[in-house]
């Protein structure tokens, strides 16, 4: 079966900025059809910022698509900035953006931490999502932060890059690395900070795809990206995503049974592992066709996975 492409590039057609609780405000773009179907895109990280590139999973002719910055993160202001960055603001976010632009209810495309704050604003705002379209299911519990921070899985796979990671904290303690790396990553030594925060990028970077071309440890190396993406990460993954218990998302995800989903899942995926997403898949009462895994590793833009979330998109029209 020949792979789905991505649509052509676009411009946007409106470019604005929200203030949101103080200093935060946030970057949020449209393009597609201005009377189109509205379809929200929520970036990963967190911290990780949109980029022109994700416009391209939806037809730009039915879709009113909606990109935004989440705090901190990309172009929303202040940069890389942790006060009042939580989860529920988070949410709530969306929902004054949501406001801001007049929409009633909206498609929400999400993957990896996206996939997280899908779920989250979805439980809280259920009668605001025409349904979820999710990619690398994670839900931020100890067992995935402990998988792909902690020595003892992830790092089997990738031994090579796991010592450019841990070089940064020799004499770590066991189960200390995300603690560690928050120390090095809020010093006083800007030095110090950027080096941690290059080195938390890296790792996330180049263990993203099956096959790693270069192209996500090179975007990843920018100074600028990676004190965002990886004082963001850090900050909410140290503080369990600001939510009540370690399983609070899972249990809310089962009262979400009735809005449409479709999970696109990576079979190799070694940042957000699938077993996860088959629990949420469980959680939703997912017939098996709504959950497509392939061969892939956690990159949005692996071609498998982009060719699923591309028919996701173009399927999930139906919704509307």
């Amino acid at each position: 079966m020949a792979l789905n492409e991505l649509f052509p590039e676009i411009e946007t057609f409106d470019v604005g900025r929200l203030p949101v609780s103080y200093p935060h405000e946030l970057y949020y773009e449209q393009s597609g059809n201005p009377d189109g179907k509205p379809i929200v895109f929520l970036h990963g990280g967190p911290g990780s910022g949109t980029s022109s590139q994700y416009r391209r999973f939806f037809d730009p002719e039915f879709y009113r698509i909606v990109l935004f910055d989440q705090r901190g993160a990309g172009k929303s202001t202040p940069h890389a900035d942790t006060h009042e960055n939580t989860t529920p603001y988070l949410v709530s976010d969306m929902e004054k953006l949501r406001e801001r632009l007049g929409v009633n209810a909206w498609m929400v495309f999400g993957g990896s931490w996206g996939s997280t704050l899908a779920l989250s604003y979805a439980a809280s705002h259920a009668d605001k999502v025409k349904g979820l379209i999710l990619r690398g299911v994670f839900l931020c519990r100890e067992k995935e932060i402990a998988w792909y921070y902690e020595e003892g899985g992830a790092h089997m796979v990738f031994p090579e890059e796991w010592e450019r990671y841990r070089a940064q904290i020799p004499g770590a303690q066991p189960g200390g690395m995300v603690e560690a790396y928050h120390k090095l990553l809020t010093s006083e030594n800007k030095d110090v900070s950027l080096d941690a925060a290059l080195a938390w990028s890296r790792w996330e970077a180049a263990t993203s795809k099956l096959e790693d071309d270069g192209s996500l440890t090179s975007a990843f190396a920018d100074p600028h990206f990676a004190l965002a993406f990886a004082s963001i990460e850090n900050h909410y993954f140290r503080n369990k995503i600001f939510l009540p218990s370690d399983d609070y998302l899972l249990g809310e995800v089962a009262k979400l049974q009735g809005i449409p989903a479709r999970i696109v899942q990576g079979r190799y995926d070694m940042v957000c592992p699938i077993a996860t997403a088959w629990e949420v898949k469980n959680a939703l009462h997912l017939p098996d066709e709504e959950f497509r895994v392939v061969t892939a590793g956690h990159s949005a833009l692996e071609p498998a996975i982009r060719s699923e979330l591309v028919q996701a998109t173009q399927d999930f029209k139906k919704y509307f």
